[in-house]
């Protein structure tokens, strides 16, 4: 049995895409019942639910009992970062108590820093000197100290900026809903500095192939997107597939600072604006290297999928 920790996110959500088109029996864990059901349910027999709060002991036993591979994909508010280590401290012990044997987490560039190479492979210094950036560190840290704990297995996936279907919270989705709605996108600058995004399915497949290599564990490995793209560029592409012109509103740092006074997700958000200013564009060439049939899918291919999705969506509501 595999699990998916976070099931309700982004990515949780494409894993269990990918297992559904396989006819893979499943195991999905999130805090709400409801939310489990309704974002499940199509996928009948194949799924096994588990609504479980990761910070309760037994909670995180429940979930990972009877489990050979879980996938770590909880998100968290950009308010309550801390929560990234202590949750997923709790999922490792669980882990090892139930004696599972894959552990795979879903982490971000955070720990990296400002980039001091053009590129950033995975043997690039990890020097956060943000909260969240220290945390994300924090919590990759608990995850390659646990390989090997009672037989446990662990690997990292550090994907850019993810879209597409279901990806409420990226960056990139106030863009697709702005182009579809016919106004202006919200945006972060500076628009024009060097961007990487990331179809979600392609790291969820991604994910399952790390999974299952042998080789993949007790290693942190990076994914790049298809190719290095502006935000203005990827805007205009997501505009002109959706036959509108584009229009985009873009926010940069002293604004965000100044929303962030009434607003305190606008002040999280200030704090990574170095993303923007001095982007980490990652080299992926060692994952390339372990994964030979890596799949990416071009920006036009997966800006069309999440506009006729999003679309379709739409009309079944």
């Amino acid at each position: 049995m595999q699990a998916i920790l976070g099931a309700t996110g982004t990515v949780g959500k494409a894993l269990a895409a990918e297992f559904g088109k396989c006819g893979t029996k499943f195991r999905v864990v999130a805090r709400s019942n409801e939310k489990l059901r309704r974002d499940f349910d199509r996928y009948g027999d194949l799924v096994e639910y588990c609504a479980a709060d990761l910070e309760n002991p037994k909670a995180a036993a429940d979930a990972t009992r009877g489990v050979d591979l879980v996938y770590y994909t909880v998100g968290v508010p950009y308010t309550n970062f801390a929560l990234h280590p202590k949750l997923t401290r709790s999922a490792l012990d669980a882990a090892v108590a139930s004696g599972v044997t894959r552990f795979v987490l879903v982490a971000t560039v955070y720990p990296y820093g400002i980039p001091r190479a053009q590129f950033v492979d995975e043997s690039h210094p990890r020097e956060p000197y943000t909260f969240k950036g220290r945390m994300r560190k924090e919590q990759e840290d608990l995850v390659l100290a646990a390989h090997g704990r009672n037989g446990l297995q662990t690997t990292i996936l550090r994907p850019p900026d993810f879209y597409g279907p279901e990806s409420e919270l990226s960056y990139a989705a106030d863009i697709f809903k702005a182009a579809l709605e016919g106004r202006a996108a919200n945006v972060i600058g500076p628009i024009d500095t060097p961007h990487e995004f990331v179809f979600v399915p392609d790291v969820a497949r991604t994910l399952i192939a790390l999974a299952n290599n042998e080789a993949a564990y007790g290693s942190a490995w990076n994914l790049a997107g298809p190719g290095l793209i502006t935000t203005r560029r990827f805007a205009e592409m997501v505009f002109a597939a959706a036959g509108k012109k584009p229009r985009l509103r873009v926010a940069n740092k002293f604004m965000l600072q100044v929303m962030g006074i009434f607003k305190p997700m606008m002040r999280e958000i200030a704090e990574m604006n170095y993303l923007w200013t001095t982007p980490v564009k990652l080299d992926d060439s060692r994952l390339r290297q372990l994964l030979p049939d890596l799949h990416k899918t071009p920006y036009e291919e997966g800006i069309r999928i999440t506009l006729e999705e999003m679309r379709t969506a739409k009309r079944s509501v």
